[in-house]
Order: C-alpha cells, then sequence, then structure tokens
C-alpha cells in the first residue's frame, strides 16, 4: 500500500527543485550509485540545481576525500562528507552566487545489497541546506533501512527518499512533522523505514528531537526510536551494537520508587549473570505507543514530561510499537546476541499469560514464547501486593490458567523467568495511576512516592497538571 497518494512524486518533487532558480547544491553518494542525483537528472533542468555530483566507493579514494572513518555506513561518515562538500560549495562558490542562492549539499552512504551483503540493508542520508542566500545553514540527518529484497527495488526506495528528504529540507522545513510524514511519499510502509532524524541549526531552534522521534513511530515511518538522557536522537545500532541489555517498560507517569526499586534489582541480578562477562549492559526505559495515548490521541506535552524525568535519573528512552513483548525481543535481538533482560512486574507478566494477546500468531502462546525466549532472555520480576488479601505475590507463587501451569512451570525452572530476590517490601503498595491523582488532587502526599529529584522536577516544571 502506497502513502502520500495526494503528495508530489518524486520526479514532480525534483523538477519542482530543479525549476526554482535560487538553489543549488552538491550530491554526494556512496554504496548504491546515483540514485537521488539520478531524479534530477531524468527530469530535466539540472543544470540549474546540480553544482556537482560524485561517487567515492573505493574505501582509500573515500578516506583520502573525506578523512578515515572506523564505519563507511555511519553516522560520523556522513558528518564528515556534509562537512566536506558543504565547506567546498560555499568556498567555491560564495563570491559568484552566495547572494541569490541557498546552497545545499546532499549526502548518502548506503549499505545495499550486493554480492557480498545478504541482509542488515541500511543507510545514513543528510541534507545541510540554508534557507536565504548568505544565510547560516541547518542541517537534516536519517538512517533509513530497507526492506525490499531486490538490489533494483532498494536503489529505487532510496532514490524516492533521497528526493523526498531534499524537497521537504527546502520547502517544508517550517512544518517538521509534515517533512518527516512527506519521507514516504509514494513508497509503501514495507518498502524502507525511516528510524532516526535529527533536526539542527538555527532554522530548527525550536524543534524538538525527542518528539520528533516520537512523530516517527507515531506515524508509522519507524517501529521503535531513541534518545539519550540529555536528549541526543541516536540510531538503535549506535547503542546496542552487540551489548547485552536490560530494559523496563512502562508509563512512567510518572516514575516511582517502584519502577525504580524494580529496574534496581532486575539490574543487581542481570549483572551477576556469567554471560554478560563483566560488561555493564546497556539500560533503556521504553514507552510503547498505548502508554502514550489518551482517548485515542497522544499528548505531546505529557509524553515531554515524561522523558524529562527519565533524562533526569540519566537514563536512554526508547518509544516503540511493540504491544507483544515477542515483538520487543525479536528488534533487540536483531542488534545483538548478548543476554538480555527485561525488568517487569507481576501484573504485566500475568498479561503476558493472557492467551487472547496472540490470536493472530497461528501458534498462539507457545509461538510467542518460542520467538521471544529463542536466545536466552530472561524476565526479571517485581513482585506485586494483592489488593484483596494483602498477600506478596512473586514469580514464585503466581497462579496461571491451569492448562498453563505446565508452560509456566518449565520457564520458572529453566531460569527464563527470575523473581527479583532484592526489593523494597514497602514500595509494593505504589503505583504510578495513585501517585497522577494525588498530584491532580494537590495532596501532598505523592512526593514521599517518588524519588526526590522526581518531586522536585514536577514541582518546579508543574508536570502532570490536571487539564493543563
Amino acid at each position: 500500500m502506497e502513502t502520500g497518494g495526494d503528495a508530489l512524486g518524486a520526479a514532480q518533487k525534483a523538477l519542482h527543485v530543479n525549476l526554482d532558480p535560487g538553489v543549488y547544491g552538491t550530491f554526494a553518494e556512496i554504496g548504491a550509485g546515483q540514485e537521488v542525483a539520478r531524479w534530477f537528472f531524468r527530469v530535466g533542468g539540472a543544470s540549474g540545481t546540480v553544482a556537482k555530483t560524485m561517487s567515492a566507493y573505493d574505501m582509500k579514494i573515500s578516506d583520502a576525500i573525506y578523512g578515515h572513518s572506523t564505519r563507511y555506513v555511519s553516522r560520523e561518515r556522513l558528518q564528515q562528507m556534509l562537512d566536506h562538500e558543504y565547506d567546498l560549495l560555499v568556498q567555491r562558490l560564495a563570491e559568484a552566487r552566495g547572494s541569490t542562492t541557498r546552497f545545499f549539499v546532499f549526502a548518502d552512504t548506503v549499505a545495499a545489497r550486493g554480492f557480498k551483503r545478504a541482509d542488515n540493508y541500511h543507510g545514513w542520508m543528510g541534507v545541510r541546506f540554508q534557507i536565504q542566500p548568505g544565510g547560516p545553514h541547518s542541517e537534516i540527518i536519517i538512517h533509513v533501512t530497507m526492506l525490499d529484497a531486490e538490489a533494483v527495488q532498494q536503489q529505487e526506495s532510496l532514490g524516492v527518499v533521497g528526493v523526498n528528504l531534499i524537497h521537504g529540507c527546502l520547502y517544508l522545513h517550517e512544518k517538521p512533522a509534515d517533512l518527516i510524514v512527506s519521507l514516504r511519499d509514494h513508497l509503501g510502509s514495507d518498502r524502507v523505514r525511516v528510524d532516526m532524524i535529527k533536526f539542527s541549526g538555527p532554522t530548527f531552534a525550536g524543534v524538538d528531537n525527542r518528539l520528533m522521534s516520537l512523530v516517527l513511530v507515531e506515524k508509522g515511518l519507524a517501529n521503535s526510536a531513541m534518545f539519550t538522557a540529555d536528549g541526543e536522537v541516536v540510531q538503535a545500532s549506535e547503542v546496542l551494537h552487540k551489548k547485552p541489555i536490560l530494559i523496563e517498560r512502562g508509563s512512567f507517569r510518572p516514575v516511582t520508587h517502584l519502577s525504580v526499586d524494580m529496574l534496581r534489582g532486575a539490574h543487581a541480578q542481570f549483572v551477576q549473570e556469567p554471560l554478560l562477562e563483566g560488561e555493564p549492559p546497556v539500560v533503556l526505559m521504553e514507552m510503547t505507543l498505548g502508554t502514550l495515548m489518551d482517548e485515542g490521541r497522544i499528548d505531546y506535552r505529557d509524553f515531554l514530561d515524561r522523558v524529562d524525568i527519565l533524562g533526569a535519573l540519566g537514563r536512554t528512552v526508547m518509544i516503540s510499537n511493540y504491544f507483544e513483548f515477542h515483538r520487543l525481543a525479536a528488534h533487540l535481538f536483531r542488534y545483538t546476541k548478548r543476554p538480555i533482560g527485561i525488568a517487569l512486574g507481576v501484573p504485566t507478566l500475568r498479561e503476558i499469560f493472557d492467551e487472547k494477546h496472540y490470536a493472530d500468531l497461528e501458534g498462539g502462546i507457545l509461538e510467542s514464547f518460542g520467538r521471544m525466549f529463542k536466545n536466552g532472555l530472561r524476565l526479571y520480576v517485581h513482585p506485586m501486593i494483592d489488593a484483596a488479601t494483602g498477600a506478596i505475590i512473586t514469580a514464585g507463587n503466581l497462579r496461571v490458567a491451569s492448562h498453563l501451569r505446565h508452560l509456566y512451570a518449565y520457564l520458572v525452572e529453566n531460569q527464563f523467568i527470575l523473581g527479583l530476590r532484592d526489593f523494597n517490601e514497602k514500595y509494593l503498595p505504589i503505583y504510578s495511576k495513585d501517585v497522577l491523582d494525588r498530584i491532580h488532587r494537590k495532596d501532598a502526599s505523592w512526593e514521599g512516592m517518588v524519588p526526590p529529584e522526581v518531586a522536585t522536577l514536577i514541582k518546579e516544571r508543574k508536570f502532570f497538571q490536571a487539564n493543563a
């Protein structure tokens, strides 16, 4: 199914740029041919747009032009390309055309299907551009994953995304969310994913890249996006490649003593796993789109409140549309074969054993668990207090449906499901919804239910105010 049915096609966008006498730029493409530049030559009028096109496939030649890079399909190499080509363009043409021309440079470095590559087709693309002649430059970089099976189709999709990116930078820079949606104009959701985007420069001074990461997932361009505690957007492989991972899923609305204690206890056990070999794990706090939805829509301000708090705690945040845990696991398995741990509470574990979530799988819950635990993934389960009896329910005494008891016992016996050995019992009665309700009612007792730095941030910035 194609998207952007009412949008301009790649040929129309390329022609629109070519017929604009005020833009002029360079195209530098490595790894899949001149797929983007080709569109501008194909539609005619390229002499008014294209200052130079180039490729540098040989590593020694690439290094001689752009400097050495440890990985050639990387953000580092893309930035080297943009820096070099933009400086060269301005240096050579500013005097002759700088007063009437908005300069731009498009660059990409791509690993597409070829004789020696059978998987992991991806690339980095970026545009550095001016919005007025002689003005400062701004920049957008993206990471794309190609889903087509054939090399020719991958090259075609790369060309279209590149044209969409250039056109968006030049004509949609005032509407970043619309620019993001336009990246997949006339490409199906099964052809390409854009799983990282970063806006920078004076044109985007008011743009929050964390929010743009959410837009990527919300609009279906990516299944997940990630950013660090300081708000820096990252592509998953930059953080997770061949690393052990510990992840906690939650709404974090707000972060409470219980959610912090859950991660602390899981981390204490996870780092003792022999397979970690003493390597510290990457720790992620994950929110799904479902936990961000309120009456069918996402409250962006509320989202930023949550990630500000997680940032204050020094946490890297992942946003995903992986409601099912086996899909989350499959996503993480793409980046690492090292140990993976998921911290969760008994209520979530109960949900995992609810078979209604697996109606779309031919093998039902067994297929789901086979996918989830296939690489030794482990669940670290924080206990809860039973509201009716006051008893503490743990991974060891949790009751599941009678026909699933043997399956549950198998997972516990083989240590795929582990109860937390160390937890603070006084935090068990704390629930985020109760904390939020007390904040709305201006009941100051909520402050004792969250870490001190969280309470300070909520009060200073007036987070989570009712009807705000």
